[in-house]
């Protein structure tokens, strides 16, 4: 791949934009979004995105914005206060990277109602849609979690997308508002899923164990789930789903079975993730590992910053506490940060 093949070259520039870049400026207060009417000032704050166009070897269907079109690959990403410059930054490494970036619909999952204007400023003709995931369907099924990020309810909305979505979307890609896409996202919507409903890179290295209590594994009507299966570790934040065997399998209700457990019986610590791994763990369709260079979301203050795992790479992920946009708004980037900068469309960060 071309941009494997350059990743050096694109890397030590990379670099060169965080030690030449001027001082950054923080992202606007959440105020300005929730206000009933989204400020002026927060849509002038992104850029406008590349121009994008399908390439000519391209299904001739751009012209077509229906949702129901079956020539559309489609992408869930949740757009929210605290994610909302990852969230862009994500949008436009797909539609920078892709060959026909015009046949790609995005599904914006939000629990505010007032970011539609944002996207159509900033990405001027996207094919996309907003819908409303209501935090009330989630609030009394969150348990506390070791950090409190974990307990946003649109965390859970991935849960939900079988409901949220057109019934005649029958496969959707999910992605975390943390990462970038360097490669054709339509290789990831082609990947076969065989039997499974759900598809995303496996980590079996990964100690399963340490995901769940010790009370869940010395008990039989809990660890027994597990039986006859071979689980093993998945990043959430990027899988292929099938929503049609995922909505004829009732997938939604044996997720919300275990977080209804978990309020009684605290059978595991790190929020959405677990509920997952309890109902698809050892059934899950492997995807190459190139597609989740995951865990980059290490501390450079506390000296945690994370090198990429060996091998090509298709897709970066900041999953950990640490955001390429805080760290290097602070001016305390890890070096993989400016692996996203070039994404970056917040106008006061250039």
């Amino acid at each position: 791949m071309l941009w494997i093949t350059r990743f050096s070259a694109f890397f030590s520039a990379a670099m060169a934009v965080i030690i030449l870049s001027p001082s950054l400026q923080s992202f606007p207060p959440a105020a300005a979004i929730r206000s009933s009417h989204p400020d002026r000032s927060l849509i002038s704050s992104f850029r406008k995105s590349p121009a994008f166009r399908n390439a000519e070897e391209c299904l001739s269907s751009a012209a077509d914005s229906n949702v129901c079109n079956p020539s559309l690959v489609h992408v869930a990403i949740t757009l929210d206060v605290v994610y909302l410059r990852g969230s862009i930054a994500a949008v436009n490494s797909i539609l920078q990277h892709s060959l026909c970036p015009e046949n790609v619909f995005f599904h914006f999952i939000v629990s505010e109602t007032n970011l539609e204007s944002l996207v159509r400023s900033t990405f001027q003709e996207l094919k996309f849609k907003v819908y409303y995931f209501a935090p009330e369907t989630v609030r009394g099924l969150i348990s506390s979690s070791v950090r409190q990020a974990l307990e946003q309810p649109l965390n859970y909305a991935r849960n939900y997308l079988a409901e949220l979505l057109e019934d005649c979307v029958n496969r959707v890609i999910y992605l975390d508002s943390d990462l970038i896409v360097v490669d054709d996202i339509a290789k990831l919507w082609k990947t076969g899923l065989g039997p499974r409903i759900i598809g995303a890179p496996e980590y079996c290295h990964a100690n399963f164990t340490k995901y769940f209590t010790g009370g869940f594994w010395s008990e039989e009507r809990f660890s027994g789930t597990f039986r006859g299966r071979s689980p093993c570790y998945f990043n959430t934040g990027v899988m292929v789903i099938d929503l049609k065997r995922w909505r004829r399998g009732g997938y939604t209700r044996r997720i919300e079975k275990w977080m209804e457990i978990q309020r009684t019986e605290r059978i595991y610590e790190l929020g959405s993730l677990p509920p997952f791994l309890l109902v698809f763990a050892g059934h899950v369709a492997p995807i190459p590992h190139r597609w989740n260079q995951h865990g980059l979301g290490g501390d450079n203050v506390r000296g945690s910053c994370r090198d990429l795992h060996p091998g090509p790479v298709s897709l970066l992920h900041w999953s950990g506490s640490g955001k390429p946009w805080l760290r290097l708004d602070s001016k305390r980037p890890c070096p993989l940060d400016a692996l996203w900068t070039p994404y970056d469309l917040y106008r006061h960060s250039h």
